[in-house]
This record gives C-alpha cells, structure tokens and sequence, in this order.
C-alpha cells in the first residue's frame, strides 16, 4: 500500500470528523427545551434561550413537517368565517394546540404525528364576534398524583361556547372529577348570550387555580355582558372567586320605588387577552378591554375603571393589588390588548421587576411590579373634548414619558396618500371633512377621525423580550379610521345607512355606531406605507433602538402599482438566545427571521397562508431545534386566502 501523500490533512480531517461526530452525539443526548405557556414563561417574555438556530445559519431553515388539522371554514353552509392563531405548548415531550373549532390536538414534537384529539363538538354557527379562532391551550401538573394516574397532567381550554375543559394530557379524556365529566359552564355571567360572551385566549395557570377572561361582542348595546374574570379550582372546577372589572351601575331609586328596575347601562371591560402570573408574589395580571358601547360613554359617566386597565390581582382571593387605567372613559375602542410582560429591568442602577404593558395607542408603559409605580414619569395631558350631546370626555389622558410612542399620533389631509391620483385625492378630500385633532378626537355626529386606529398601535399581537440585552420587540399597525355616531331615529331607517362600512346598533344608547377604516377606492389605506412596523426598544433606557417596516401588501385587494413596504399584522414575535426575532403576522403569507441588533430580515418562507399567530420554539428530545408557525389567514380578512395547517421548520 503507497502511503498517503498529505497525512496532515488526513489527521486533520480525522480529527474534525471526531469532533462533528461528538458534537452530534452530544446534541442527541442533549434534553429537550419545553414551551409550556403561552409566552414560555408565566410571565410572558416569548423568550428562548436556543441557540442551535441562529443569526449565522438561519437562512438554512427548511420545513421539517406540516399537519393538517381539517378544520377550516370559509363561512359558508351557516358556519362563520376560521382564523388559525393557536400558539402550542410543549411539555413532556407531546406538542398541545388548539384548532379553529375548539378541538385540541397532541402531536409527536419531532415529527407532527397526532397522538390524539378530543373534540368538544362547539356549536359552529353561532355568531361569534371574532369569528371561529382559539389561541392556545394551559396545563397544569397535579403534584398529589403518581405519573401513571389519569389527569397527572391536565390540559385546559376555555372554548367559543363559554365552557372550560380538563383534559388528561397522556390521552386526550376528560378529567371525570373536573366539574360535570370533564366540563365546566361560564355561561353564568351577567347580561349572559351565545354567541356575543365567548373565549378565544387560553386560560391563565396559578398554583392550583385555572383563571379565564372573556371576549365579547364590541357595539351591539349599551348593556352587554360583565367582563368577569373567574378563577377555578384545577382539580374539581369550583369556582373559586369572581373579579368585575366594572361592578354594574347601583339600582336606580324611582325605579325601585316604582318596582322597576333598570338594566345596567354598561358591560364588559373584559380581559379577552392573554394573562400573565407571578407565583412568587401571588399575582395575576389582567389587561382589559374597553366598556360596552365602545364609541358612545353617556351612560357610563366617569372613568370606568377598571376598563382599559393594567390590574393586578392577588390569585389567592381576586382582590386588587394594584391598577393603572391607560385610557380613561375609553370613546375609541383602545383596548389593553396585549399581554402583560413580567420582566427585571437594571433601571437608575437597581434591578426592578416590572410589567410592561402595550396599548392600542401605540404607547408602552412600564411599571413597578410590587407598587404599580410607573417606572418611566407617566403625565396627564388635555385632549380635545366631545361636542356630541350627552356625552362627557375625559378631560386628560395618561401619556407615557418614555418610551416614545411606537404609532403616528395624527395625520393632515397633506398626509393623504394612494397608489393613483384619483386615490390621493378621494383621500385627502375624506380627511378634511373628519373632525381631526390628532389623538383622542372624540367620535362626532359628523364624523371623527381615529388615529392610530382600533386595531393599534400595539394590539393582541404583544411583544417578546430578550432579558439578555434589554431589547422589547414589538409589532404595530398605523391603519386610522372614520368613526360616526348616527341619532337612533336616523340610524332607524335602513336607507340612511349607504355608506360602506361597519355599521353597529349599539341598542340602549341614543347614537348607533358607523366606523370603517380609511381606504381610497382601490381599497388601500389612505396614507403612506408603512402601515406595519417591527421596533425594538431598549427597555432599560426607554428609548427605541431601531424600527424597521414588517412585510408588505403589494397587490392586496387586486393589482397595484409598486407599493412601499409595511403590512397591517396581526400576530406576535418571539425571540432567541440565537439572536433572532421570529414573526408572521402579515397580510402577506410570510414567515420571518429578524436581527435582534440591526432589524436586518435574514430569512423568510412563504406559508400556506397568512400567519396571524404567535410562534414558539422548542429543543426535541432528539436534540434539534423546531420553531413552529400556524398559519391559517384571518376569520375578517376575506381578501385572505384561508389554510389549516401548523407548519415545523428545523435545519437539514
């Protein structure tokens, strides 16, 4: 046998083969990393401390498997409209979501194999306000019992029809002693209604006790359901305590007097969000939504606390710890969308544990976890006040000192924008005819511009925190709208009622409701792109580091001329220790890798469909790391086409 001519290289070679064969034998015995929440953690960072897929190889992502889960609704046959926005978890090695009808689905992690699906078989023609979506599931692991015992581990869903459901994670059975056989009724609520009270975020986790908000209808009364926050026994569903965020109007005096009573002349303020938990403090936080009817506040005088609030509770009563009401006497459907965010800040040069909390303003707000302190100066500024009869503003509104805010707070007709003159025209000549004051311009008889509009600034989407360089990662929209109260004797005959738009009765007040967002007649917003923004803020100082536009809408709603970039989104990011924020959300069906240090796009993969949902991330036990997208299209974007699949991407 010759010898070889270069033994350098070989042994090289050799040796970097070892090495590559060690790391992989390491990588395959490595432990899985769970995603056991919503957000990962009770808190709610969305934060990962993976690094197998990072900014160096992230280009060389693939998909690894997609699931079908069959459950998809184009509206039609009776059925409301599907939306796919579940985020999984992952706990003891099985993945757990939700699909569109409430069914709950387990997969094998590594390769998208079901393992099981239980179906709580949800009335699908009701009239839900969101259409047919669910976000996710909760689980909790009962201490008391062996691993071999049913219910060990439970999974929790609250469902469209207003039940909440205990499931036994190892096969997808009810749990027998959790209320009626596995079932628990949330229908017992004041004001109560199929349909318009229903559940499309998972339940919040806390010791021993499973805690549910509520999503309901926006405008179609005066009195709507109570936005109740609940609180259940794991183990046997009992309720344990009830939270209103607005304690119905006290009796009217003549009227009990007389022997009539009155209806309460407001509901809601409900938490339709997702709820972070605090188990050291004993703290669960609440965002709210705004009081019933949105648009009109005559006959809910005062602030309306606690509507769009930030509230903590103490899990072991429900009673409040703190609150701070972002928006007072809300008139423009400026809903505390967004989860809480538990977090540690190195502020002023102390470590202070903190929630910070988004609104549909645009603004972000930081307080002191312990106090309900700002920990940023918050200050009270005048804004422009109602002339509609009846109705009494709020004379000043809470402006956050820093950060600044994330959304446009006004725009001019000199503003007006559109992919052909005609457009720019139609749209400048709409926005001089709107009451236009910038920022909380009450709605008006005339017709009220709303800016940044009711879908955001910063809505469910949320956030993602990397504790390692004080960087939030948050998602906005600047899409304004056109917001018109219609007397009740106008708003009567049908044919007064011409104008395209939304159009909602709000039954029991004086004004029914007109509002549609502003669009010029190719159907695109009426001012310049980018009307989607990914920012990174450095939470420590409170000052944005970069914003970049996320995605784009060319050819939306039919073919158009080269449009700007930067989607209206609808779905979260998450980030990695890899230094990566991951994204959907879109209006265009795309998936995305951001730099955590630059906003730098590193890499994106079409979806079967518009991903409006919040992804997660997760190690197999086979040592290699998955992030996973549901990607479905929205239930009110008909424009969208509709999909039901949940897509894995891993490297080859």
């Amino acid at each position: 046998m010759r010898p070889a001519r270069h033994p350098r290289i070989i042994c090289s070679l050799l040796v970097l083969l070892c090495a590559t064969l060690g790391s992989l034998s390491a990588l395959a015995q490595s432990p899985a990393s769970d995603w056991p929440n919503y957000g990962n953690d009770p808190g709610g960072m969305r934060y990962s401390p993976l690094t197998q897929i990072n900014r160096e190889n992230v280009a060389n992502l693939r998909v690894a498997w997609t699931f079908h889960t069959g459950d998809i609704s184009d509206g039609s046959g009776g059925r409301r409209r599907s939306g796919f926005e579940t985020t999984p978890i992952l706990v003891d090695g099985t993945l757990y979501f939700t699909t569109p009808f409430n069914r709950v689905i387990a997969l094998d992690p590594e390769t998208g194999k079901q393992l099981w699906a239980y179906d709580p078989k949800i009335d699908l023609t009701l009239d839900y306000g969101d259409g047919l979506i669910n976000r996710g599931v909760a689980t909790w692991l009962d201490p008391t019992r062996a691993a071999n015992q049913p219910c060990r581990r439970r999974i929790y869903e609250d469902t469209l029809d207003a039940r909440l459901v205990s499931i036994d994670a190892a096969t997808g059975k009810p749990c027998e002693d959790f209320g009626n056989s596995g079932l628990v009724s949330l229908s017992k609520v004041s004001g109560y209604r199929p349909g318009w009270y229903h559940m499309t975020s998972p339940p919040a986790v806390i010791d021993d006790l499973i805690v549910v908000g509520s999503a309901i209808d926006d405008n179609q009364r005066a009195a709507m359901p109570a936005g109740v926050v609940r609180a259940f026994d794991a183990r046997t569903g009992a309720l344990r305590w009830s939270w209103d965020p607005i304690p119905t109007n006290p009796p009217d005096a003549n009227a009990t007097a007389s022997g009539k009573q009155s209806e309460p002349q407001t509901g809601a303020a409900n938490a339709w969000s997702i709820m972070t938990v605090d188990s050291q403090r004993d703290l669960i936080f609440i965002p709210t939504g705004s009081a019933s009817p949105d648009y009109y506040g005559g006959l809910r005088p005062g602030d309306n606390k606690w509507a769009n609030s930030v509230v903590a509770l103490h899990a072991k009563t429900g009673k409040i710890a703190w609150g701070f009401q972002l928006v007072h006497h809300d008139l423009w459907d400026y809903d505390t969308a967004a989860p809480p965010l538990l977090t540690t800040l190195h502020h002023n040069g102390q470590d202070v544990p903190v929630v910070i909390q988004g609104n549909k303003t645009g603004f972000l707000y930081v307080f002191n976890r312990d106090s309900g302190a700002p920990v940023f100066p918050v200050v009270e500024r005048r804004v422009p006040q109602s002339n509609v009869p009846g109705e009494v503003a709020s004379p000043t509104q809470p402006f956050p000192s820093a950060p600044l805010p994330l959304s446009p707070l006004e725009i001019s007709a000199d503003d007006a924008w559109g992919p052909t003159a005609q457009d720019r025209e139609t749209c400048r000549t709409g926005i001089k005819n709107l009451s236009n004051q910038g920022i909380f311009t009450p709605p008006s008889l005339q017709g009220s511009l709303i800016v940044p509009g009711n879908i955001g600034g910063i809505t469910w989407s949320g956030y993602a925190f990397d504790p390692q360089h004080s960087l939030l990662f948050v998602n906005t929209n600047h899409l304004p709208a056109k917001i018109k109260l219609i007397p009740r004797a106008e708003y009567a005959h049908r044919e007064s009622r011409t104008e395209d738009g939304e159009y909602s009765p709000q039954t029991g007040a004086p004004y029914g409701l007109f509002r549609r967002f502003l669009q010029s007649p190719s159907d695109m917003p009426c001012i310049a792109p980018p009307w989607g923004m990914l920012a990174a803020v450095d939470m420590a100082e409170g000052k944005i580091r970069w914003q970049v536009p996320l995605g784009g809408m060319q050819d939306f709603g039919g073919k158009q001329p080269p449009i700007p970039p930067g989607s209206i989104n609808l779905g979260g990011p998450i980030v990695t220790a890899g230094g990566l924020v991951f994204i959907a959300g879109t209006f265009d069906p795309f998936f995305r890798a951001f730099d955590i240090e630059t906003g730098k796009e590193l890499w994106k993969t079409q979806l079967p469909a518009s991903g409006h949902a919040t992804p997660m991330t997760y190690r197999s036990a086979s040592g290699k790391q998955f992030v996973v997208i549901a990607a479905g299209g929205h239930p009110k974007i008909t424009e969208e086409s509709l999909s039901d699949a949940l897509v894995a991407f891993t490297l080859p």
